[in-house]
Formats: structure tokens, sequence, C-alpha cells
């Protein structure tokens, strides 16, 4: 019994120092960068705006703007599918555009470059949403969201930046690098990932837009990392396979 005491306390010791870069967002991601070696974006871009603000009026503005849009079923549904964060949920936005469908047992390079980019630039939205802890909009306004079972969760959780637009604005461009030809139709589905967060009524438009310049600077980072390099390139080789053998079949099929 005293082993398992001893066991249990330096378990608890073990797993309360362990840093917060160590926790994922994403399943089974591995980030090519903790937090703490990610650009600090407190340093080169502005705080949010502030509530008494006129930059804040056209927040508000466009927060009313995302409550119309809800009324487009099509486009309600949408921002409710983009607020999953499943991996095989998020690269099922963007199988179309890119032409084949994302999985980690039909594409694992591809796949594996996307979760642990998208994880690696979600890093760099935890500090600024530690210090400036802004107000969401439904809470703001205490208003009920498209997703209200998110609600309670992602109540504390500061607004600024919005990590969902990061994520998919990381996506977009990750399977641009991959696949060029696609690059615009993708872009858009990233784009659209941003909007859906002012719909759903968990982000100001000024958080999304701050996310989008963050993205890049996230991606600029990664592709310092060494085994981010590789990856990318066992991504488009794979993709390039892939499409060869797609274009044989469908020569098989035409004889």
């Amino acid at each position: 019994m005293r082993l398992i005491s001893i066991f249990c306390t330096v378990a608890a010791v073990i797993i309360s120092a362990t840093p917060l870069s160590a926790q994922t967002l994403l399943k089974g991601a591995v980030p090519y960068f903790p937090v703490e070696q990610m650009p600090d974006m407190t340093k080169w871009l502005p705080a949010p705006p502030a509530f008494d603000s006129k930059a804040f009026s056209y927040d508000i503005s466009q927060y009313e703007w995302g409550k119309e849009r809800r009324k487009d079923a099509a486009r309600a549904a949408m921002a409710i599918s983009h607020a999953s964060i499943d991996p095989v949920d998020i690269c099922s936005h963007f199988n179309e555009a890119f032409g084949m469908e994302i999985t980690p047992e039909k594409t694992p390079h591809i796949f594996r470059l996307l979760i642990d980019g998208m994880e690696t630039a979600n890093n760099i939205t935890i500090k600024p949403k530690k210090e400036y802890k802004r107000t969401r909009p439904f809470t703001y306004f205490n208003e009920r969201t498209l997703v209200p079972d998110k609600e309670d969760v992602l109540r504390n959780n500061g607004s600024y930046p919005s990590g969902h637009t990061v994520i998919g604005t990381t996506a977009a461009l990750l399977l641009s690098e991959i696949n060029p030809a696609a690059a615009d139709k993708l872009i858009k589905i990233g784009y659209e990932c941003g909007q859906s967060r002012v719909i759903s009524g968990y982000h100001w438009q000024s958080d999304v837009d701050a996310s989008r310049f963050a993205t890049s600077v996230a991606l600029a980072k990664m592709h310092t990392s060494k085994r981010f390099v590789k990856q990318l390139k066992k991504a488009r080789q794979e993709f390039k396979r892939l499409c060869r053998h797609s274009t044989a079949s469908m020569a098989h099929l035409r004889l």
C-alpha cells in the first residue's frame, strides 16, 4: 500500500508539472513547436478593440450580420459543422476542393501534416487568449449561439484570437501548398471557416481578422522546422502518387 501511495503521489506531481504546451487540442497531434517557441502575437498585433471604441462598432455590426446569416439554413448548417475540432471533420470540409478524401487511412502523410500543422498554428493563440481574456459575443449580449452545447466550455476562454479560424486557415494554406491548382477553392473554404465563428456567435469579426494574419506568421515559423519540411515533401509525394493512380484507374475504365 505504501508503494502504491508513493507511486500515486509521484504521478500527480508529474501531471501537475506538465506544461500547457504538452497538451494538444487535436487528438493525435504532435506540434512542430510548443507554445513557448511560437512568435508572440501580443508583440506585433494590437490588442482587440475596447468595448467603448469606434472600432468595436464594426464588431457589433458584424455580429448582427452573423445573426442574419443564420436565417440561411445551408449557411447555418455550415457554421455548425465548422465548430467541430475533430481532425477528420476538419479535413472533410476540404475534400471536394482538394480532389480526394483526406483521412489517416487513405492519405496518412497529408493527414499527419495537417493535424501537426493545425496544432502548431493553434499554439500561437494561447498567450493572447490568456492575456486579453476578451469576452465572447454570446456572453457580452447574453444570447444563445448556433452551437449551444459548447457555450459553457468556451464562455471563459478568451475570444481573441479565434483558434477555429487559425485551424481552418492553416488547413487551407497547407493543402494549397500540396495542390496549388486548387488553391482558390481551398482558401475560400478556409475563409468561410473563420466567418462561421462570427455567424455562430462565438467570435467578434476582429478576432477572426487578427487570426488570419497570425496564421501566416505561424506557417512561416513552421517552415523553419526540418520535420515540417520533410513531412510537407512526403505529403506532396503522396498527393502526386494518388493522382497518378487515379488517372491510371480512369484510363483503364475507358478501355
